[in-house]
């Protein structure tokens, strides 16, 4: 059996080749050209001929998200197409092409995964990331770097890798906006920020202001595809723009109070932000070699969830814990089905419960080291790609009975 990863600007494709070939699947990789037609609108050229050339050859694809060219030329050549989301809500998946019988359909946020239900998909499943925590262990070993519950030499007290989201789409029209329509949705923001959820902004947009807001972003929709311009603002607009907000007020928190302390603040990104006070700042970092050291290095680890990932558990937490880091996160509702909070990892609900349990964990260091050894053990029996990879193909298996 053959099976294909379109790879793209996307972590961890190599872990899921790995799990494919520890269940005795050839492994063909191939990344697409980016030759686009219009790449301010994101528009790009597909070579279906090469494409349907090299697909020809497999008995499935699998990618991370969802291509919608992918899926049409699966679909003609009767070939399993696998979509294994990492970003929520995932605008491409509303298109005609997920209809394809070919598709088969994973979904790591519970709550976007409801949503899809209601479209009636064919071959769809909720299915949580994981991690190859095995590799990551092996990795740090060979760079020397102790154990979670061994290391002495930390290189950080507390660290945060992600983007800040300070290029934004918001940001973008928000020159074109009038004062009102500024005022109204910088209210939005401030409530959202200190509000759990997405509610508020849910709650915000009304047909008149939608209507607005369709002249002024020149929304357009691609052939095929039926997403709307409510689920486009309310995500890519002031999700984005609220993810920069947050990050902001977090970090410049949790510097200023631990700063106190003789603690400090690290920031690894490749979109800082000027709004930033006391937080070191670092460059991106590479994420199958660097990362990891970071994680393990940190004392304390930050998640601070995207709020349009509504019940899901992100990438970051994760990689955090596979790496042995420990992980203080703010709260999803699906933690709980697969960590012991507490145990596994830390949960703040407020921007205060955050500093104090920052400055708790900092002097609490056998606690610390406890905690991010039940979570790495935890990620490690329960939660690899190889078990991710089984699911799948379990899911296959029975759909074909």
């Amino acid at each position: 059996m053959k099976v294909l990863i379109y790879k793209w600007k996307v972590f961890n494709q190599e872990d899921i080749a790995e799990a494919f070939f520890d269940y005795g699947y050839e492994v063909v990789e191939y990344e697409e050209p980016s030759v686009y037609l219009d790449e301010a609108k994101g528009l790009k050229f597909h070579d279906n001929n090469e494409l349907t050339n090299i697909i020809k050859g497999v008995d499935m694809v699998f990618s991370f998200n969802y291509f919608a060219h992918i899926s049409e030329i699966c679909n003609k050549l009767g070939i399993i197409y696998i979509s294994y989301t990492v970003d929520s809500p995932l605008i491409s998946l509303y298109h005609n092409s997920i209809y394809n019988p070919c598709n088969y359909i994973f979904v790591f946020d519970k709550f976007f995964y409801y949503q899809l239900k209601e479209l009636e998909l064919e071959h769809l499943f909720y299915l949580p990331l994981g991690a190859n925590a095995k590799r990551i262990e092996s990795q740090l070993e060979k760079s020397n770097i102790p154990s979670c519950l061994d290391i002495k030499d930390y290189k950080y007290d507390l660290s945060f890798v992600g983007g800040m989201y300070h290029r934004n789409s918001y940001d973008n029209i928000k020159d074109k906006l009038d004062e009102d329509l500024k005022n109204y949705f910088n209210e939005v923001l401030k409530e959202q920020l200190f509000s759990p959820g997405m509610d508020i902004i849910d709650n915000s947009l009304s047909v008149e202001l939608l209507t607005k807001l369709l002249e002024i972003t020149d929304f357009k929709q691609s052939e095929g595809s039926f997403s709307d311009i409510l689920t486009i603002f309310t995500n890519t607009f002031l999700g984005f723009k609220l993810a920069n907000i947050e990050r902001v007020v977090i970090l410049n928190a949790l510097a200023a109070a631990l700063k106190n302390y003789g603690y400090k603040v690290d920031l690894f990104t490749d979109d800082t932000d000027n709004n930033l006070e006391n937080v070191i700042l670092h460059n991106t970092v590479d994420y199958n070699i660097e990362m990891p050291e970071i994680f393990r290095q940190s004392k304390i680890n930050l998640n601070i969830s995207l709020r349009n990932i509504r019940t899901g558990i992100p990438l970051r937490v994760w990689d955090v814990l596979a790496s042995g880091g420990f992980l203080l996160t703010n709260k999803q509702i699906e933690l709980e089905d697969y960590f012991k909070i507490g145990e596994d990892l830390v949960v703040f609900e407020s921007i205060d419960e955050a500093v104090t349990k920052s400055l708790y964990y900092l002097e609490h260091e056998k606690e610390r080291k406890e905690i991010a050894r039940s979570g790495f053990e935890r990620v490690k029996k329960y939660h690899s790609y190889c078990q991710r990879i089984g699911d799948i193909l379990d899911c296959i298996a029975g759909n074909k009975e």
